[in-house]
């Protein structure tokens, strides 16, 4: 197997099936035919025991914030799959549940004719506990693989990293080993399985899988499905692993010169736009890598002070990069990953009670400070305040299903300012973000919510009425900061103050 060990952890106690008729990749996050740590785990089994990959890729109608917004995207990047797998010795069956309930006794079935299990490990939203309850559930083996990020969730052994100076250190030790591990680019290229000539007997007659046609008018499909029409699709978003190598290659050839210097001002346009494609697994993190060696004339291994073996915490020099480079690994693998940490290792990590102690003493002394504007969820939710770049950001939001990068920090600071506790801010960012964002529900966007209110900072001098000593961002020292001319005609508000 060329899966590293330390990604791989089995989910339950069964043995492999010694009369299995093909191995099963569950895909739930990893959704993607490239530089698939868990695909090639799954092909890899399949080779070894001579037998057919079935590739299972679900999605259900009631998962918590289900919109055609997000089922789009997804079924947009099943699309993709379809035609990707279709040049494989794969079997690749999508499933689309038509109504609530309908997918109950699917896994089931299909385990049951199963030599073993392979599915992504994941650490956040409903998947850690679905997975683990069908793991319980099964009697075949169910093997689970981490292709998260550059450095295996199991490296840190279980310990939480609570800034980014000790994280980003820790990666530093360890990252050009991590480097060498990649996966492959193509896992089922060239490779010569058993083909499975369908689904088991009665399987797709209850269970229908997605049609090429269904495929082909993913608006029309998505219509048909009971989610919520309350938000809509992004037509100029879309989803699938086509346009996220777009979208990545765009960011490459035009936006990462620019990314250390520009990024954070809106009129520019310098952000890489991959945070979507990322969280719904439609792009890997080692891809992203690989496509910025060919640019920054690199062979794929620290060649800065990580060349001389130093681990000293700092921003740069350590990679050897232009400073773009350097500022988008930053994002990319420090502070994304240390995200990623933080999920799989702090129990409870998406509630208020897990800030560390000072952020929730300090709000706390400061919950009942007058403030000058209190807004409800519906007029957060329909950008129905008093502040015109607070409200240009939700707009984006609810229309784009994203923020712009610095904004999107802006927005949390306001949503604080602006609400009764500090505790109902939290509740009102997580509500919007994963009701609107299309990188929403994910390790890196509760991280950034979790950022607002104190974790991974530190206390600020001077006291301020609300904030405490947690970091203070306004509007006003916004506005003089950043080129935001275009970005407030773009998503102003329409004449009723409402999207």
């Amino acid at each position: 197997m060329h899966v590293p060990a330390s990604r791989v952890r089995a989910l339950n106690a069964s043995a492999v099936a010694t009369r299995g008729e093909y191995v099963l990749y569950w895909m739930v996050a990893a959704r993607r035919g490239r530089y698939n740590f868990a695909l090639e785990q799954a092909a890899g089994h399949a080779r070894a025991r001579k037998l057919p990959l079935l590739v299972f890729e679900p999605l259900r109608v009631s998962y918590p914030w289900a919109s055609q917004r997000l089922h789009t995207f997804v079924v947009q990047g099943m699309a993709a799959n379809a035609v990707h797998f279709a040049r494989t010795s794969a079997y690749y069956f999508p499933y689309l549940e038509p109504q609530r309930g309908a997918a109950a006794g699917l896994l089931a079935a299909l385990a049951a004719r199963a030599a073993l299990i392979v599915t992504d490990d994941y650490p956040c939203f409903f998947i850690p506990r679905m997975t683990a309850a069908a793991a319980r559930a099964l009697d075949v083996r169910v093997e689970a693989v981490d292709g998260n990020g550059l450095l295996p969730l199991s490296l840190a052994n279980g310990k939480s990293f609570y800034n980014a100076y000790h994280f980003r250190r820790f990666v530093q030790r360890h990252v050009a080993h991590e480097l060498a591990q990649s996966p492959r680019e193509d896992p089922l290229r060239r490779l010569a399985l058993p083909r499975l000539p369908g689904l088991p007997q009665g399987i797709e007659e209850r269970w229908p899988r997605v049609t090429d046609a269904q495929l082909a008018d993913v608006a029309g499909t998505v219509a048909k499905l009971p989610v919520s029409t309350k938000v809509p699709a992004v037509a100029s978003l879309p989803g699938g692993t086509h346009e996220a190598r777009r979208v990545l290659a765009r960011f490459i050839e035009s936006r990462l010169a620019r990314y250390a210097l520009e990024r954070d001002h809106p009129d520019a346009e310098a952000a890489s736009g991959i945070s979507p494609y990322l969280h719904f697994g439609q792009l890997g993190v080692h891809e992203v890598v690989a496509a910025l060696r060919e640019p920054e004339h690199w062979d794929g291994v620290p060649r800065g002070l990580g060349a001389l073996g130093k681990s000293d915490g700092k921003r740069e020099g350590f990679w050897g990069l232009s400073r773009a480079a350097e500022s988008f690994l930053e994002e990319l693998i420090t502070f994304r990953e240390l995200a990623f940490n933080t999920a799989s290792t702090l129990p409870d990590f998406d509630r208020y009670e897990t800030l560390p102690a000072w952020s929730r003493a300090t709000l706390a002394a400061h919950a009942l400070d007058p403030r000058e504007h209190v807004f409800t969820r519906e007029q957060f939710e329909h950008a129905d305040t008093h502040d015109p770049l607070w409200n240009a950001a939700q707009t984006q939001l609810v229309r784009e299903g994203r923020i712009q990068n610095y904004l999107r920090m802006l927005w949390g600071k306001q949503i604080l300012a602006f609400s009764k506790s500090p505790e109902g801010a939290l509740e009102t960012m997580i509500e919007l973000n994963n009701k609107y964002a299309l990188d929403g529900r994910d390790p890196n966007s509760y991280a950034g919510m979790f950022w607002i209110l104190g974790r991974y900072d530190r206390p600020w001098a001077p006291q301020r009425p609300v904030f405490g000593s947690v970091r203070y961002m306004t509007s006003a020292a916004t506005k003089r900061k950043l080129r935001l001319k275009s970005y407030l005609i773009r998503h102003s508000e329409n004449e009723n103050g409402y999207l």
